[in-house]
């Protein structure tokens, strides 16, 4: 019916632009012709002036010129242009009683009129006397309008007219179904509309009202009333078996009007089977649960019978019963033989050939997996679904087989389960990886009853796929080795063999540095593992670290000398080597600086108190578990993991009581109770000797480099020197060496990348992508070209990349390099050096000039200042240098003092030139500098600002 009267108003709307019936000129057709914008605006102005000018003329227009003008203005509203008149002709038109004329004044007025209109107490009167007619198409016309508009006048002005509609006695078929759906559409913006008391009673009824029709549209009324009173619509329950038996067990034949292939009434039988859901259990009665059983076992059956048509559409409505009705079983639960059957239903699906009904199956057995009625059913099927993981084209249905898995594991197959997503895991799709490591490390942990195993998995999960194991995984096979002294020697031996490995993932180095600074003693013994051994493997990692890792291994290096005192002066020899001045990173310098004075000062019993190994921990729940239902919100099964004595580790090395923050430099400060995160951790008179019950591991020395959420390769790189200047290295390490060639002119730049493998192993799956929002691409348009996905052993391949600056922007875009090397998935994220700067046009002027534009530029959007510390002995040299190459003009004798420096250019984009000035400051006395940037754009000043401060 919907479709036909679209149809009409198609029609409609045609004719009245130059249809025969309308008698309109050729040229009222010509919007259809117009060749350009300007052309059809000037055409409906025409036309909109014509249609104004009959409304105010003299003459009196008939119903039907007035449908033929209101139909043009709606047609000029739907073309995107703004209509301010015609709206009382409209009104005028629903007092028609022709039906085409009526529809038209109904269709502009849901379309066009507003519910503030003056109009609208005329329009509610007009839609009351129209429920009010015999005329039941009538009746519906003013029914779909109110739903239409839906506002919350319209549900105070009509709701008592549309209840009694909806269960008079008198109400034709036809307009009861469309003052349900009204209702439906009113309640959802004004919930208070229904009446309650006998009401409800009398709602709930038309479940069994003989057409089809009206049940169809009550069933959705009474499930969105469910949904927000169930007690006061429980009575429903008993209506929907009924009517929902008396479905299923007609024949096709017996509801002619309502069999959609074959199947009966399968829209009514899923709405029925999803309004008994929003109870549990569904009903307490027994005879009214037997007949719901019989019902759905009746349902299982047919599913079982050979198919009437070979047509999809038939296929399609009867498994959409089948899943239906599968969904009330496992929703209550209860009926043992009902969830094998199901089990059953659906373990047939998982061969079949339609990829949506194993998608469809895979995610109903996760369901049934958590019955304990059903759970060794659905184990039957694990070989299938193994196969389905590995094999499916569908990414989807792999990561269902993959939640499959994880639903169906126990103790019985948790090693065989672990095993086989470990070995998917080499060659799963990156979409999917970070959660099956999430879910390989929980089943290992839930079901280990050997922890040389559970550690196995762990570092295996860091060797395959380290860049998607999260910072909760690895922090927790720390815990358990802290908290399990029989595992601890097995775990030192396999994380030490793991770090000889030629590409290490740097997870994998920071495990190392936890557990061999605090069990590294336990392999001592073995020549091949000795003191001095254990510490040039993990130093040999040091410098392709982050910053973080490397105050951790740090750390480690300091109880090293607690273990081994030994190898004290190789270690002290390090300390040395990152305390001196030339250091690049000031809180490794001042970390390093503050251990070897611990090292040098504290005597031997003082430095085994402080760096006592790390005690057990009290029991909490696994975090890992937390972050996947984070990410899988509702998909993944209530598996509560506890573990005895398994909280959050601190640093081995430093707790509350080293801080390297200048201000906190002490030690053995044991009413400290400092918490950088906003944790709650107890204070301690050791560095290793306090616990803390969160569920975050925390290095708070090295807390101060932020959390690697990203759990990508950290690589050794330093963007900030490309700030000045064009060409260099860009990043290196023992595989691959990256750099750069770059030339820009106005908002215009190109990049030329060099790609260096340097081992004697091709690189492949060689895959550069540009990490860049489409939102950020409207500032930066960064175009990239594609490359061979193999860099040979000891070759060099170049990408070229353009960029485009729009307007200014904040951040640059990064590029994620990942390749294979020797088996191994290998990621490195990289920041370009495209900071806005890179467009700036070096603009030369005299000192008046300069101080003229200065003072122009003094409102307080228009500059920015900072004031900072130098980060080393003031270079006025080296700072005249870096502007040099920041892209602006150095202006010499301009500025009264000689020691500032002062610059000027403009930064182009495509929209605007932003002209910027800067003064920088040096106190020798005080060694800091002040730096101010004044520009005609407020977001530029912040951003040159931003990018200055602290490079001198």
């Amino acid at each position: 019916m919907e479709r036909a009267e679209e149809c009409e108003v198609g029609s409609s709307i045609d004719r009245a632009w130059g249809g025969k019936e309308s008698g309109a000129s050729a040229d009222e057709s010509l919007l259809f012709y117009c060749k350009s914008k300007e052309a059809e605006v000037k055409r409906i102005n025409k036309e909109l002036a014509n249609i104004r000018s009959k409304f105010k003329g003299d003459k009196t227009l008939d119903g039907y010129q007035k449908k033929k003008y209101v139909c043009k203005l709606l047609f000029i509203f739907l073309l995107g242009h703004d209509i301010d008149f015609g709206h009382m002709e409209a009104v005028n038109l629903l007092s028609s009683n022709k039906y085409s004329e009526k529809q038209i004044g109904y269709l502009f007025i849901s379309v066009l009129v507003n519910t503030n209109s003056d109009l609208i107490r005329l329009i509610i009167q007009s839609i009351k006397n129209d429920l009010q007619s015999r005329n039941p198409v009538h009746v519906n016309l003013a029914l779909q309008c109110i739903a239409n508009i839906g506002s919350r006048d319209m549900a105070e002005s009509f709701s008592n007219e549309i209840p009694k509609l909806l269960v008079s006695g008198d109400t034709m078929d036809v307009v009861k179904q469309s003052a349900a759906l009204c209702l439906l559409r009113l309640f959802r913006s004004s919930p208070d509309i229904i009446p309650g008391g006998e009401w409800t009673s009398r709602i709930i009824h038309l479940l069994n009202d003989q057409h089809m029709g009206v049940v169809t549209a009550a069933t959705s009324l009474i499930d969105a009333l469910v949904k927000r009173n169930p007690d006061e619509y429980k009575g429903c329950v008993n209506l929907a078996v009924s009517r929902l038996s008396r479905i299923v067990t007609a024949s096709y034949t017996d509801l002619q009007d309502y069999t959609y292939y074959f199947v009966p009434a399968p829209w009514l039988s899923v709405k029925l089977l999803r309004l008994l859901q929003n109870y549990n259990p569904v009903t307490e009665e027994a005879g009214v649960r037997a007949r719901l059983n019989e019902t759905l076992e009746t349902i299982l059956n047919k599913a079982q019978e050979p198919p009437k048509s070979k047509k999809v559409q038939h296929s399609n409505a009867k498994n959409a019963v089948l899943f239906e009705a599968i969904n009330l079983i496992i929703h209550s639960d209860s009926e043992p033989n009902l969830l094998v059957r199901a089990c059953n239903q659906l373990g047939q699906f998982l061969s079949n050939r339609e990829t949506n009904l194993r998608y469809l199956a895979l995610e109903s057995m996760c369901h049934l997996a958590t019955s304990e009625f059903s759970h060794e059913e659905v184990k039957k099927h694990q070989e299938v679904v193994i196969l389905s993981m590995k094999m499916e084209k569908d990414v989807s249905v792999r990561q269902m087989a993959v939640d499959l898995l994880y639903a169906m594991c126990d103790r019985g197959n948790a090693e065989e389960i672990v095993q086989e997503m470990l070995n998917y895991l080499e060659t799963a799709d990156y979409s999917i990886r970070e959660e099956m490591v999430l879910k390989v490390a929980i089943l290992a942990e839930k079901y280990a009853t050997d922890y040389t195993w559970y550690v196995d998995v762990i570092l295996n999960l860091i060797r395959i796929a380290g860049d998607y194991v999260s910072e909760e995984v690895w922090y927790r096979v720390i815990q358990i080795v802290i908290n399990r002294e029989e595992v601890q020697g097995y775990a030192a031996k396999t994380v030490f063999e793991a770090l000889q490995a030629p590409a290490c993932h740097e997870n994998m180095v920071k495990v190392g540095g936890y557990i061999l600074g605090e069990f590294g003693n336990l392999i001592a013994g073995d020549s091949r593992s000795a003191p001095l051994v254990q510490f040039k493997l993990l130093h040999s990692k040091y410098h392709l670290c982050s910053p973080m890792t490397r105050a951790l291994l740090l750390s480690t290096y300091i109880k090293f000398i607690n273990l081994f005192p030994e190898i004290r002066t190789n270690i002290q020899d390090v300390f040395r080597q990152h305390s001196n001045l030339r250091s690049a990173d000031a809180e490794l310098q001042q970390r390093a600086s503050e251990y070897l004075q611990l090292s040098i000062v504290a005597s031997t019993d003082v430095l085994a108190t402080v760096l006592e190994e790390m005690p057990s921990f009290p029991e909490r729940e696994s975090s890992i578990l937390a972050v996947l239902k984070k990410k899988k919100p509702g998909r993944v099964p209530e598996n509560e993991i506890r573990e005895s004595k398994s909280p959050a580790p601190l640093p081995s090395a430093v707790q509350n009581n080293v801080h390297v923050n200048n201000s906190h430099s002490k030690l053995n400060n044991s009413n400290a109770n400092t918490d950088l995160l906003g944790l709650s951790t107890p204070p301690s008179n050791n560095i290793g000797g306090g616990s803390n019950s969160n569920s975050t591991l925390i290095d708070v020395l090295g807390d101060m480099y932020g959390s690697n959420s990203n759990n990508n390769s950290s690589a050794v790189y330093n963007t900030k020197k490309f700030l000045f200047k064009n060409n260099g290295v860009l990043f290196e390490n023992e595989m691959l060496q990256i750099g750069v060639k770059s030339e820009f002119r106005q908002n215009l730049g190109r990049l030329g990348l060099f790609y260096g493998n340097k081992t004697q192993v091709p690189l492949t799956n060689f895959t550069p992508v540009l990490q860049w929002s489409a939102e950020d691409a409207l500032k930066l348009n960064v175009q990239m070209k594609v490359v061979e996905p193999t860099l040979e052993a000891g070759a060099q391949i170049q990408q070229l990349l353009t960029a485009e600056c729009i307007e200014d922007y904040a951040d640059a875009p990064t590029i994620e390099i990942s390749f294979r090397y020797n088996g191994t998935q290998q990621k490195f994220s990289i920041k370009l050096p495209l900071s806005v700067n890179k467009f700036f046009e070096p603009t030369e002027m005299n000192a008046e000039s300069f101080f003229a534009r200065w003072k122009n530029l003094s409102g307080e959007q228009q500059r920015s200042q900072k004031v900072f510390k130098a980060a080393q002995p003031l270079d006025l040299a080296g700072a005249r240098n870096k502007l040099m190459g920041f892209g602006m003009q150095l202006l010499d004798q301009v500025d009264p003092n000689p020691d500032n420096m002062v610059c000027a250019g403009i930064i182009h984009t495509q929209s605007q030139q932003v002209g910027c000035l800067m003064r920088l400051e040096p106190n020798k006395q005080a060694q800091m500098f002040r730096l101010t940037v004044r520009a005609s754009k407020e977001t530029v000043t912040r951003e040159i600002c931003d990018l200055l401060s602290d490079q001198f």
